[in-house]
C-alpha cells in the first residue's frame, strides 16, 4: 500500500522541475496535492500532464478497506472538460458504474486513480489525454486530446477472494448453544449496502425474520454468517454480492453486484428435533418425593423469550399456578418439565415451539415458532389419592393412652405450606388450641393427625388439600394447598360415647330416681339435678363429656329429662339414653 502511493506521488510531478522545485520549498509540503499540482498546470506554463490529478476532497473517519489492483468496485461519477461542460454522467441514469479495476476495462486515468479509495469517499480527478481517450477521443462526445475532469464516489469494494466479515457486536455471557445447520432460528436484522444506504429491515415491520439455516431458504452469506450465533447475540455481517445477489441483484433495492451489510440480533433459536433443556436446577435436600404423572402441582413461574422478553409471570398476579401435570392440561413442554420436580425447587425449563405453542403463538406476547423459557419455582405437590402423611419426631418414653375420637385435647401446633410459608400458630395467641377429638371443629386431616397421640408427644402432620381445605382454600390459605402441622400434644380428657354428655363410670345405680330425689318430694328440679350430677363426678362415679361447659351440659340434660317442660323432673319421665334408644327401637319395628 505504501509503495503505491509512493508511486502516485511520484507519477503527480510535471514538466518544468525547476518550478517544481520552488514551489514545493515555498509550500513547505502544507498544501493538498490537488491544489499543489493544479497551480502548477495553471500558473506555471508547464507542459502536459504525466499523470493523473487527484484531490480527495472528502475522506471518511472510518476506512476499513481501500480500493486495490483486481478489486471490483461500484462508483458514481460527474465527467466534465476543463470549462465544466459536462459530457457524461453515472448519476444521469441512475446507475452506478460497476467494474474491476486495473485489468484494463476502465481508462487508464480512472484505474489509477480510484486506487486506495474507500467507501463513501469523494475524490476529484484530472486525467491528462494520454491515460483518457487520446488523440482519438469519442466521436460526437469527447474531443481529441482533451482533458477529462471526474468527480467521484465510491459505494462498494469487494474481491472475488473475499469470505463474510463477521463482527460480534454484543454476545451473552452464557451461551450453552450457537446456531447449526438445519436450526430454525427468529432474528431482526437492519439492512444496508456498504454505502450505508438502507434496503431493508425487519424493526420497520415489527416482526423478525423467521427460518432455517443452511437449507436454501437465506443467501449463502446469511447462512454462514448466523452459524455459531447466541440467542441475544449481536452480530455485523458484511457480505460479499457472490454470496448474496449477485449480478442480478434484487428488484429496485439492491443493485447488481453489491455487497450487503447486516445488523442482526438473534432471538432465539431451535431445532425441529430438539426436546425440553432443563438448566439452573436448584434441588433442595432432602427430597423424600419427586413428582410424576397425575400428581397435582402449584407452582411461581417467570416466562420468558430466549432474548428475555417476558410474556407472563404468576408473579404478577400473586397466585400461583395450579394443574395436573402429564395429563394434557398445560403444553406439552411444560408437561415434560415438571416431571420429577422437588417440593421447593428450582428449575428453568426451555420450551421449543414444537412443545409449546408452535407455528401461530398465543395472543399478543408469545410469537409464532417462539422457544419458550420459564424459570419455575415449585410450591407443593399432591396426588388425589394421597393419604395424611404422620412423622412422629418425639414420643414419651411411658405411653399408657393415646387419643381417640370423643378425647378432649388441648395441643399447640405450627401450621405453614411446604415451602415454609407461615401460615398460623397458637403460639401466635399464647394459648394452646383445645378440641374434642370427632366433632368436625377441625379439618380432617388434622383430625386424622391428631388421634393416637401421647401426652408430651410431637409429630410433623402433611395435610393433602382433599383432607384440608379443597380447592376454595380458605382464609389465608391457597386453594389446592398442601399444609404441614408441628403438633405437640399438652393435655388429654377421655371422651364419652357420641351423643352422650355424661356417662357413669360404674354400674348406674337401680334406684337412681329416688337417690337423685334428695328432699324426698317425688320430683327433681334443675338444683336438685345439678347438685347430684356434681357430687358422681366429685366420688368418680361418674363424667360429663370433655370440653364442654358443665352448667351448660347440665341444663341440656335437665330439658331433655324434663319431658312436659314443667320445670322438673318426676320418675316417670327420668330415662337413660340406653332406655330411650331401646324405646327408638322397639318405635321404628
Amino acid at each position: 500500500m505504501k509503495e503505491q502511493r509512493r508511486e502516485a506521488m511520484h507519477s503527480q510531478r510535471v514538466g518544468h522541475k525547476h518550478c517544481a522545485r520552488s514551489l514545493l520549498n515555498t509550500m513547505f509540503n502544507t498544501m493538498i496535492i490537488w491544489l499543489q499540482f493544479l497551480f502548477l498546470y495553471v500558473s506555471c506554463d508547464s507542459g502536459p500532464l504525466e499523470d493523473v490529478v487527484i484531490d480527495r476532497y472528502d475522506i471518511p473517519k472510518i476506512c476499513p478497506r481501500e480500493v486495490q489492483m483486481g478489486d471490483f468496485v461500484r462508483y458514481h461519477y460527474n465527467g466534465t472538460f476543463k470549462n465544466g461542460d459536462k459530457f457524461d454522467s453515472s448519476y444521469d441514469r441512475g446507475v452506478a458504474v460497476a467494474g474491476f479495476v486495473g485489468v484494463g476495462r476502465l481508462i487508464t486515468g480512472l484505474d489509477r486513480g480510484i486506487l486506495g479509495m474507500c467507501v463513501n469517499e469523494r475524490r476529484k480527478l484530472i486525467v491528462p489525454p494520454h491515460l483518457g481517450y487520446g488523440s482519438i477521443g469519442v466521436p460526437g462526445m469527447i474531443p481529441a486530446d482533451a482533458t477529462l475532469y471526474f468527480d467521484l464516489l465510491l459505494q462498494d469494494i469487494w474481491n472475488n477472494n473475499d469470505e463474510v466479515q463477521i463482527i460480534s457486536i454484543n454476545k451473552p455471557i452464557q451461551c450453552t448453544r450457537g446456531v447449526k445447520d438445519s436450526d430454525f432460528v427468529r432474528y431482526h436484522y437492519n439492512g444496508t449496502l456498504l454505502d450505508g444506504t438502507h434496503f431493508d429491515s425487519s424493526y420497520s415491520r415489527s416482526s423478525t425474520y423467521d427460518t432455517y439455516v443452511g437449507s436454501g431458504w437465506l443467501i449463502k452469506g446469511m447462512d454462514i454468517g448466523l452459524l455459531g450465533m447466541c440467542a441475544g447475540e449481536k452480530r455485523k455481517l458484511v457480505i460479499p454480492p457472490f454470496l448474496a445477489y449477485g449480478e442480478k441483484g434484487y428488484g429496485t433495492v439492491i443493485p447488481p453486484q453489491a455487497s450487503l451489510v447486516f445488523d442482526v440480533l438473534l432471538i432465539d433459536l431451535h431445532n425441529p428435533k430438539d426436546g425440553i433443556t432443563i438448566e439452573n436446577q436448584i434441588v433442595p435436600q432432602p427430597c423424600k418425593r419427586k413428582a410424576v404423572t397425575g400428581d397435582y402441582v402449584r407452582y411461581h413461574y417467570n416466562g420468558t423469550l430466549m432474548d428475555g422478553v417476558l410474556f407472563d409471570s404468576s408473579y404478577s398476579r400473586n397466585s400461583t399456578y395450579n394443574t395436573y401435570i402429564g395429563m394434557g392440561y398445560i403444553i406439552q413442554g411444560m408437561d415434560a418439565g415438571l416431571q420429577g420436580v422437588c417440593v421447593g425447587e428450582w428449575r428453568r425449563i426451555i420450551i421449543p415451539p414444537h412443545l409449546g405453542y408452535g407455528e401461530k403463538g398465543a395472543g399478543q406476547s408469545i410469537p409464532g415458532s417462539a422457544v419458550l423459557v420459564f424459570d419455575v419455582h415449585i410450591i407443593d405437590f399432591h396426588n388425589p389419592k394421597d393419604s395424611v402423611e404422620i412423622e412422629v419426631t418425639y414420643k414419651p418414653d411411658i405411653c399408657n393412652t393415646s387419643t381417640k375420637t370423643g378425647d378432649f385435647i388441648r395441643y399447640h401446633y405450627n401450621c405453614s405450606l411446604l415451602d415454609g410459608t407461615h401460615l398460623f400458630s397458637s403460639h401466635d395467641y399464647n394459648n394452646p388450641q383445645q378440641v374434642t377429638l370427632g366433632t368436625n371443629k377441625v379439618i380432617d386431616g388434622l383430625e386424622t393427625g391428631l388421634l393416637g397421640m401421647c401426652i408430651g408427644e410431637r409429630r410433623y402432620v402433611i395435610v393433602p388439600p382433599h383432607f384440608g381445605h379443597g380447592q376454595n382454600g380458605a382464609h389465608g390459605v391457597p386453594p389446592s394447598a398442601v399444609m404441614k402441622f408441628e403438633l405437640e400434644l399438652l393435655h388429654m380428657e377421655e371422651g364419652v360415647p357420641e351423643g352422650y354428655l355424661f356417662i357413669w363410670l360404674q354400674d348406674t345405680p337401680e334406684n337412681l330416681f329416688e337417690i337423685m330425689d334428695l328432699d324426698k318430694n317425688e320430683e327433681v328440679p334443675l338444683e336438685e339435678f345439678s347438685t347430684f350430677l356434681k357430687a358422681q363426678v366429685s366420688e368418680g362415679k361418674g363424667r360429663f363429656l370433655p370440653g364442654v361447659d358443665i352448667e351448660k351440659s347440665i341444663s341440656d340434660m335437665f330439658v331433655n329429662q324434663d319431658r312436659n317442660n314443667d320445670g322438673k323432673i318426676t320418675a316417670d319421665e327420668l330415662k337413660l339414653k340406653t332406655e330411650e334408644e331401646v324405646e327408638r327401637v322397639h318405635e321404628e319395628l
